[in-house]
């Protein structure tokens, strides 16, 4: 069937699709769902190989398990370049007081760095 305009009209399982989409709490998950397969794939998609395994790897860890607070929180993380990133988890230094240093210490201790900041 079609519209009068000559578009096809939708399926029944497209309607159906749309109808459970629709349905209160629903979306929302699916809304935290693709929230966090973007950040895992920003996490895999840093730039350099380095920063890609260490964030991604991380990301793969910890992301499943994140609330919408924190799946924000790692989104504003992942706006840090690249270069910063990668001085402050490998050396360890640089980053005491900034909002993401309890961040940077679990993604150190995950890879088995030292934790603490010099």
């Amino acid at each position: 069937m079609a519209h009068r305009d000559g578009r096809p009209a939708l399926s029944q399982a497209a309607a159906d699709a749309f109808t459970i989409a629709m349905q209160p709490g629903l979306h929302m998950t699916d809304d935290l769902e693709a929230r966090r397969r973007r950040a895992s794939y920003r996490a895999h998609h840093r730039g350099t190989k380095e920063m890609d395994v260490l964030v991604g790897r991380y990301a793969d860890d910890r992301l499943p398990s994140y609330t919408p607070e924190q799946i924000e929180r790692f989104e504003r993380f992942m706006t840090i370049p690249d270069p910063s990133l990668q001085q402050w988890i490998f050396s360890g230094q640089g980053y005491s007081g900034i909002e993401f240093e309890d961040l940077l210490n679990d993604i150190r201790a995950f890879h088995g760095l030292t934790a603490e900041t010099r």
